[in-house]
């Protein structure tokens, strides 16, 4: 079996690299190892105490941060590498302030996890949800350097449990502790004899727990929902901004809309299905530029070219946020939230808007999303499949203050029950002195 793995590994490696003549991601992916184990040389000292995380991707790295940020604040004798596999984990950690170092991990051949890991020589090593790159795990725990392994999820179909699975499951061998999201993961690992875990949670809970927390006011947002119903639908597509438009044209509220993909055709679109619309890009220089946090932003507006803007902002129906880094503040201005992704391959980030007790609302495909299974049960998240099933769930929840408010607490009671899983792991790792001041 090691045999077929290490095949697969060079043959994934081959196809990145032939892909990468026409496809971005791919080249992306060559390019940010190329002099990886130079670049880490320069970084790193003989004499450095390092802690390693490994993020598959974006995703992964949101889940790694509230416990990154504790041991930072616990244990700041260290340095933090992180490491990624997905051009897009790496780019969106690039300017995180709270690890030392940020780097590609290299592809998991043998040679290249030995190098990896006698280089870095970590004390501690924490995977982030799942990737399980058999090499650099085997020489970390033949130079008995801890591993850990949180937030993890597992189902029956994953390879670990087939009966040709033995391989697989002997990688789960290797951590010194797996920190599972679910009680269907404990079980299933026990009846499998992996009985080094126990149920962590999902860090994601805390992570928006504290953005929430940290929350601060966006003027433009205040300006533009005012009193109003509003929806805030976020990463979305295509068919969740087609079956929405359906609703805002013939409905008195109000819509922002943070789309998945922010390209200069897509906002196009978007306008064209949301005619009465403004661009975030187009106002938000009036906030920048104005005294608007000490006084009213009528009399901080000193131009009528701005004042002319400001109105248009107030009186628009759609607010199209064609700029990067607030969908997590957004819900906060939201009636209720929409999430997209569920009419492609799966919803995306819930938690961003449950956590302000808002009930959220989101397409067929969510099945196999733990959260989304729990909210629609505890009455805080609502699917549906076209337009006239949104319509009679958005008609029923605003018309509805009682049960508008039901959801809403339903969903802040949610984040609230399942927040702790950062503490259980600084925990193991204190009791157990996997690190030392």
């Amino acid at each position: 079996m090691l045999f077929i793995y290490n095949l697969f590994i060079r043959v994934y490696v081959l196809g990145i690299y032939i892909v990468s003549a026409w496809n971005g991601k791919a080249k992306q992916w060559i390019d940010g190892r190329k002099n990886l184990f130079e670049e880490l040389e320069k970084k790193i000292d003989p004499k450095d105490k390092i802690i390693w995380f490994h993020c598959a991707s974006a995703g992964e790295f949101e889940q790694g941060k509230p416990v990154i940020e504790e041991i930072k604040k616990l244990y700041p004798s260290y340095k933090l590498l992180v490491s990624f596999f997905s051009p897009s984990g790496f780019i969106a950690a690039r300017k995180y302030q709270n690890a030392d170092i940020i780097t590609y991990l290299p592809a998991d051949t043998r040679k290249n996890a030995r190098r990896f890991v006698e280089l870095i020589k970590p004390e501690l090593i924490v995977f982030v949800k799942y990737e399980y790159w058999y090499h650099h795990l085997s020489v970390a725990a033949f130079h008995h350097i801890p591993l850990l392994m949180i937030s993890a999820i597992f189902r029956k179909d994953q390879l670990f449990f087939k009966w040709y699975g033995k391989f697989y499951r002997q990688i789960l061998l290797l951590f010194r502790q797996i920190f599972v999201q679910d009680e269907n993961s404990l079980v299933l690992l026990k009846a499998n004899n992996i009985g080094h875990c126990n149920l962590g949670g999902d860090t994601r809970f805390d992570r928006v727990k504290k953005i929430a927390h940290q929350f601060s006011e966006i003027p433009l947002l205040k300006a533009f929902t005012g009193e109003n119903f509003t929806i805030v639908a976020g990463s979305s597509w295509e068919q969740d901004e087609e079956i929405l438009a359906d609703y805002v044209k013939n409905h008195s509220v109000k819509i922002v809309i943070a789309p998945h993909e922010i390209t200069k055709e897509h906002v196009m679109q978007l306008q064209t299905i949301f005619p009465d619309c403004v661009r975030y890009s187009e106002l938000k220089n009036l906030y920048e530029h104005n005294e608007v946090q000490k006084v009213s932003v009528w009399n901080a507006i000193n131009t009528q070219q701005d004042k002319d803007l400001l109105q248009k902002l107030v009186n628009a129906k759609t607010l199209i946020i064609d700029s990067m880094g607030l969908l997590s503040k957004l819900y906060h201005y939201a009636t209720i939230t929409y999430v997209g992704g569920g009419f492609k391959s799966g919803i995306h980030n819930t938690l961003e808007a449950v956590v302000y007790g808002k009930p959220v609302v989101f397409g067929p495909k969510y099945k196999k999303f733990k959260e989304a299974r729990d909210l629609i049960e505890n009455g805080a998240a609502f699917s549906v499949t076209n337009s006239k099933e949104l319509k009679i769930k958005m008609d029923h929840l605003l018309n509805d203050p009682a049960e508008l408010s039901k959801a809403g607490n339903a969903a802040k009671n949610y984040v609230e029950v399942n927040t702790g899983a950062t503490q259980k792991i600084i925990r193991f790792i204190y009791a157990n002195r996997l690190l030392t001041n």
